[in-house]
């Protein structure tokens, strides 16, 4: 199990490196950043680190494209949510086995800590897909959903790619030379993100 997981992995990272050295890397970067706050399951940031480790000059525009992209991923997210939820949320609920904790984030949104919540999905690993299409479900505001949603996801995308401009390739290189400890690392934050919610 854990070298299918591995080989998984290895093969995401050098499909994401073809990715990052290609004219359509930036496409490729905003349109996952899109996906990834509504319906998929591997985080930007993957892309991110392997565009700005190649291409340092382009960690400004990368990080600006992938947080655009997120938060119209998080407005599709809340659509979801809002209009769509029992015919679209219910069954990515469903695929990612998640109703436990798709009950506990609705909680959550409805408790006066709702909005931190979602700042926290935003710039942490928790899955942000599912405080997306939450706040849809659960009715919250709109605007402050959207203006939260692009402070947290600013923030972590523009401080993955400052630290990638500053360390650049040798970044690439430590990430070639302790691949499976990094591959472990992607997988617990995976799983990590999950398990907040369960936990909260």
């Amino acid at each position: 199990m854990i070298a299918k997981i591995r080989s998984w992995i290895r093969g995401l990272y050098d499909w994401t490196m073809k990715w990052a050295d290609s004219p359509q890397s930036l496409l490729a970067l905003f349109l996952i950043a899109i996906a990834e706050s509504s319906v998929f399951p591997i985080p930007p940031d993957v892309l991110l680190i392997a565009i700005v480790a190649a291409n340092t000059h382009r960690w400004l525009s990368a990080a600006l494209l992938c947080s655009a992209g997120s938060v119209i991923g998080a407005a599709i997210g809340y659509l979801i949510g809002a209009v769509a939820f029992d015919a679209l949320g219910q069954p990515i609920i469903d695929f990612y086995q998640a109703q436990d904790a798709w009950n506990t984030v609705v909680a959550t949104y409805n408790s006066d800590v709702g909005i931190w919540f979602l700042l926290a999905a935003a710039f942490t690993p928790i899955p942000f897909k599912v405080a997306t299409i939450a706040a849809g479900a659960t009715g919250m505001a709109f605007w402050p959903f959207l203006v939260v949603s692009l402070f947290g996801r600013s923030a972590r995308f523009f401080l993955v790619a400052a630290m990638l401009r500053i360390f650049g390739a040798p970044v690439r290189a430590l990430i070639e030379k302790h691949f499976d400890a990094f591959a472990l690392a992607f997988l617990v934050l995976l799983i990590a993100g999950f398990m907040a919610i369960r936990l909260l």
